[in-house]
């Protein structure tokens, strides 16, 4: 099985490893093509006026501004991704509370798409950055650049697996499945909820960890606390799951 996830705005400082080379990431063969992206950031960075570095970052904070723009992403350290996110959805992941054969599992099976970095293994290596979702320098739009480069790769390396798409829907433009998965939509009195829907898709993640299901009447023998199937949807190669959030999350 492999799991497809988004990264988060909000990420930790924290490295414990050296800067990223070919090796660091998911298909070292295509680690020029991350460069391409990494250095126009960095050119970027470097050349850009201040006024334009706060607009790309969006972000007020002076001291993060002047963190941000110093940055050589190409020599700074690093750490594993799935420690580099920390939003709503890592937050109730709880990563650190597994035990070592889930956390083995998980960081094997599940994919982030990093806006700057693309396709990772939440076991890939890469720095402290800053790159907001749907952003794009000069023009340039990475998800595009991504998915032209990335999606036969990433065919190849999926293969016949099972695919739970844990994505919010803007990270479909990074890669789309084709193959047979499993998406689920989270419902709160009748809307889709979006708070809340960051923190089920870390909380569904954590027991897709713990469970490790390779089929769907495996997947169909879960019971995720706090929701409710309310329908499931067949259509083409994707089955979507319509859950009822029965329990709000603290």
């Amino acid at each position: 099985m492999k799991i497809l996830f988004s990264p988060s705005e909000a990420k930790s400082d924290f490295s414990d490893f050296k800067a990223i080379n070919k090796n660091s990431m998911l298909f070292p063969e295509l680690f020029e093509k991350r460069l391409y992206v990494i250095n126009k950031l960095n050119f970027f960075l470097k050349n850009s006026k201040h006024a334009n570095i706060t607009k790309f970052f969006g972000i007020k904070d002076e001291e993060e501004l002047k963190k941000l723009a110093s940055l050589d992403l190409l020599d700074a350290p690093t750490c594993k991704a799935i420690y580099r996110y920390t939003g709503v959805a890592y937050k109730y992941l709880d990563f650190h509370s597994l035990d070592s054969i889930q956390k083995d599992w998980l960081e094997k099976n599940t994919i982030i798409f990093s806006n700057l970095f693309g396709p990772l293994l939440a076991k890939d290596y890469i720095p402290y950055y800053r790159f907001k979702q749907a952003s794009s320098l000069e023009g340039f739009k990475p998800e595009i650049y991504y998915k032209e480069n990335f999606s036969d790769r990433l065919d190849d390396f999926i293969d016949s697996e099972l695919v739970i798409d844990l994505r919010a829907g803007f990270y479909e433009k990074f890669y789309k499945l084709t193959s047979k998965h499993i998406t689920m939509k989270f419902i709160k009195n009748g809307k889709v909820v979006s708070h809340w829907a960051k923190a089920y898709r870390g909380l569904v993640l954590r027991e897709l960890a713990k469970q490790q299901p390779s089929t769907i009447e495996e997947f169909d023998m879960i019971d995720f606390k706090g929701l409710h199937v309310k329908e499931i949807i067949d259509k083409k190669s994707r089955r979507e799951y319509i859950f009822d959030i029965v329990q709000d999350k603290e």
